[in-house]
């Protein structure tokens, strides 16, 4: 219950993504209703502005053809029937046409003087007046329609139009004909038609709604199994894996995600190892060491026997030393901080000295040492120190993991563009699946640890950060129950720079 409320919490990007879509989809519907219920009134609007207009003008023009204009002894200017018959068929066509159109129909003359009507208003009976303001604006505007009241002679709005009567004999118009409508009809249309687009829009916007829930609660899963996951991670547990379907930025996410746990899971593991190996190293010789030095101080080890055991305490403390140089050059490389003393000297010379320094190991295994004879002196222009490293742990591995009896060929190969120093081991060689791996930080081949006691994986990751710092590079290949071969290379490009500002740049890498 407490993941649910959190996840259907305020906070909850569900939530956000889910509220931010309905009030999308809501507003969108509004707007469409807004602009349906326009159109449908502009439309309704025109078509009765047009049709009263059309019968109100019709009207007028047959009045126009029966009427003519009489003057009163006042002054005044009255209309006259042309056929005093004619007013009783006028009367009667009124009302037919009224009927017709459901409407209401009044003839009032200049005065205001109602001379017609079907209506069932008594306020617009025959010989009744209409309100002076009103009429001013029908009289005035030959082309009248408006929506309203008739000035409050009407309870409710009506749709309204007017057109002035001409009699025969005047130009000056001397009445007026209007038509009125009620809107009930066209209210109760759009009414319907609104109701009907509110029940569509209520059942899309649920159906969308359910929608949009589903698909965001689908979408946002995956992160939050990550989530889920990187608290898991944070507490050391790395077997969490997220899951996540489809074809989009969510599951390419997810595959990161779930690539990164991997390698945080086997960065785990190797830490782990690391530490152990660590512990081992260090415990192994210090033990050593101390139980020799006791042995030495309280007399347990007898003098003539001191010698011997004074040098293994040596060659521990060498080992240790080979150890704490390399975690610290792991660290100063990682960290940016190792500068290059670059220097000229012969590479052939380094892979004499680093041989000889392995020579008691070499006569003890019977190693066949193969391809000296055949190489010349090569100058290379780099670190010393640090090529004489990466020589060091190349042979090493190689006597290391030599068969009794076996061979170690060496052989460096100059180009116009680099150069390249090749070792070559007779053994039990390396898997194709541990082939790509072997250069990786703190890992071993030999889990059992039966060969390589001395090791922590170390070596070969020095070798090519090294190697990579000079701008050149390092691979393997190797033949399981053959031969490993390890190849690098020195760009010659880099050294010709080098070489016109030689001491310029030593003084430069010592400085820093």
């Amino acid at each position: 219950m407490k993941r649910k409320r959190k996840f259907f919490s305020g906070k909850s990007l569900f939530l956000k993504y889910l509220n931010v879509s309905v009030i999308i989809v809501f507003l969108s519907f509004l707007i469409l209703g807004i602009i349906l219920t326009m159109t449908i009134s502009g439309y309704w609007y025109n078509e009765k502005h047009n049709d009263l207009s059309l019968r109100a003008e019709n009207v007028a023009d047959y009045i126009h053809t029966n009427v003519r204009a009489k003057r009163t002894p006042d002054n005044r200017t009255e209309l006259e029937w042309i056929n005093p018959n004619q007013s009783e068929y006028m009367s009667s066509f009124l009302h037919i046409y009224a009927g017709d159109l459901d409407s209401d129909i009044i003839v009032l003359d200049h005065t205001g003087k109602i001379l017609m009507s079907v209506s069932d208003n008594a306020k617009l009976a025959p010989g009744t007046f209409m309100h002076s303001d009103t009429l001013a604006a029908l009289i005035n505007n030959n082309n009248y329609f408006e929506k309203g009241t008739l000035g409050g002679i009407y309870s409710e709005e009506r749709y309204i139009s007017a057109r002035s009567i001409y009699p025969k004999n005047s130009a000056a118009a001397a009445g007026t004909v209007i038509i009125t409508t009620n809107t009930k009809d066209i209210d109760s249309f759009t009414g319907m038609v609104m109701r009907i687009f509110i029940l569509s829009a209520i059942a899309t916007l649920s159906m969308s709604i359910l929608a949009i829930g589903v698909f965001s609660y689908n979408m946002v899963r995956p992160l939050r199994q990550m989530s889920e996951a990187a608290k898991r991670f944070g507490k050391g547990d790395f077997s969490v894996r997220v899951n996540a379907t489809g074809n989009d930025e969510i599951k390419e996410l997810a595959s990161a995600f779930n690539n990164m746990a991997d390698s945080l899971s086997a960065s785990e593991i190797t830490r782990k190892s690391f530490i152990a190996n660590v512990s081992h190293e260090l415990k192994t010789p210090m033990t050593t060491i101390a139980g020799f030095i006791d042995g030495i101080l309280d007399g347990t080890i007898p003098r003539d026997k001191q010698d011997y055991y004074l040098h293994i305490v040596s060659d521990e403390i060498k080992r240790l030393s080979r150890l704490v140089r390399s975690m610290l050059d792991l660290s100063r490389i990682d960290s940016g901080e190792l500068k290059l003393n670059y220097q000229s000297f012969d590479l052939l010379g380094v892979l004499v000295n680093v041989i000889l320094t392995f020579e008691q190991e070499i006569n003890r295994k019977h190693i066949e040492i193969r391809g000296l004879d055949t190489i010349t002196p090569k100058t290379v222009y780099g670190d010393k120190d640090l090529l004489h490293q990466v020589v060091y742990n190349l042979i090493e591995n190689a006597v290391k993991f030599t068969n009794e009896g076996g061979y170690i060929e060496f052989n460096i190969i100059e180009s116009q563009e680099q150069t390249n120093f090749i070792v070559k081991n007779s053994g039990m060689g390396i898997g194709k699946s541990e082939i790509d791996l072997v250069f990786g930080r703190f890992y071993k081949t030999d889990k059992s640890r039966s060969k390589d006691k001395k090791g922590l994986g170390l070596g070969l990751y020095l070798v090519r950060s090294i190697i990579r710092l000079h701008g050149g590079n390092i691979t393997a290949k190797s033949i399981v129950g053959e031969y490993t071969e390890f190849d690098f290379y020195l760009p010659k490009k880099r050294i010709d720079n080098k070489k016109s500002d030689n001491k310029k740049g030593v003084r430069r890498d010592k400085n820093g």
